[in-house]
């Protein structure tokens, strides 16, 4: 049998990778679904605000971290503002521009929906890698984003 070259191997990577992304990412969606909870992209962009200093961020820092489209951010901005767990603030010297800011609420959903997302994690990814392998597998994938934000 012939050895992979390293451009095929590479390639194969890539189509395992988006295919278990989407594979996953349906079954994280189902489980939060299934406990009542918003979808994940909820949980995203949550988490990206809870994890600034001062929570809040603008549209397309916030569009640059949940890897969205500013006009998808923005939409999905406005069902979570209706649902009370970000505000928009106005963003100083620019008319149109706005800060997108958590809530207490929104920290407190957050916190709700962590248990689900992580025993989701942990069994559909966790438990089928070493540690070693996903330290590897983090390694690997954070070079690769690093390279993408460069070539930007």
């Amino acid at each position: 049998m012939p050895v992979p070259s390293p451009r095929s191997a590479a390639r194969h990577a890539w189509a395992a990778l988006l295919t278990v992304h989407a594979r996953l990412v349906d079954r994280v969606e189902a489980a939060l679904q299934d406990a009542g909870l918003p979808p994940l992209a909820w949980y995203d962009v949550l988490w990206s605000l809870e994890t600034v200093d001062d929570g809040r961020l603008r549209m397309n820092e916030l569009a640059a971290r949940v890897v969205l489209s500013k006009s998808n951010v923005s939409r999905l901005a406005d069902r979570m503002e209706t649902a009370g767990l970000i505000r928009r603030e106005p963003f100083p010297g620019d008319r149109r521009g706005y800060y997108c800011a958590i809530t207490d609420e929104g920290r407190a959903m957050r916190r709700t929906m962590w248990p689900v997302y992580r025993r989701a994690i942990d069994r559909l990814f966790g438990r089928h890698v070493t540690e070693a392998e996903a330290r590897a597998i983090g390694a690997c994938l954070e070079r690769v984003a690093m390279a993408a934000r460069e070539d930007d």
